[in-house]
């Protein structure tokens, strides 16, 4: 239902409310699992219910808002005549959104950690940026290919082999969790100093941060 309410509001261009309903639904997918087991219910048809609704709210949701953000920008004239169809390219990301949650469910490798960014990091980079940075974008005069690129890229990484940690302890000692608390410590002044668009940065910083420690580790 959060997922539904934030394509409606991102179709609006109301990208606050959706970029709210986004974190919401995150909330509620951090949740889930762990009050299906402490409730007892859990379910194989629990498994499939999580990964439609993580479809919805992190893969159709942003690429809403991408879509209506594309949609309400200024384009050269050079290329007026392939303007209606351009927006259109957000939806690559919500195909491929689908395609992450689908090999993440088959993929035995990622029970502790993932391979590629989950799509919740994903939704919540592209709804920070569009809220906290749209007006600055909007500005610039290479922001259309910018952005159709950016989501060809941010579409690859849901899906590339790229090891990425996971936010989950075992214990609560420095030894074996270090990576995550640099990472937790580092990412307070980010969403201080930035406000809106500082969980973009996050999680830019999330990706680049996983891709150093996997190449450190190989």
């Amino acid at each position: 239902m959060s997922g539904c309410v934030a394509v409606y509001n991102a179709f609006l261009g109301c990208y606050e409310m959706a970029f709210l309903f986004i974190i919401i639904g995150a909330v509620f997918d951090f949740f889930d699992g762990m009050s299906a087991r402490l409730l007892g219910v859990s379910s194989p048809i629990g498994k499939e219910l999580d990964s439609l609704a993580d479809c919805v709210t992190f893969g159709v949701a942003p690429s809403a808002m991408i879509f209506t953000f594309l949609d309400t920008l200024d384009y050269p004239q050079a290329v007026a005549l392939i303007r209606p169809f351009v927006p259109y390219v957000a939806f690559i990301m919500a195909a491929f959104s689908a395609l992450r949650l689908a090999k993440f469910n088959l993929d035995e490798r990622q029970a502790t950690s993932f391979i590629g960014l989950p799509t919740p990091a994903n939704a919540l980079f592209w709804a920070s940026l569009i809220v906290g940075g749209g007006t600055y974008l909007a500005s610039l005069s290479w922001v259309v290919p910018g952005i159709v690129l950016m989501t060809i890229v941010s579409s690859w990484i849901l899906v590339a082999e790229i090891p990425m940690f996971a936010l989950k302890f075992k214990t609560w000692g420095w030894h074996g969790n270090e990576i995550k608390y640099i990472f937790i410590i580092t990412c307070v002044p980010m969403l201080l100093l930035l406000g809106m668009s500082g969980f973009a940065a996050v999680i830019a910083w999330y990706v680049l941060l996983s891709v150093l420690t996997s190449r450190c580790k190989a």
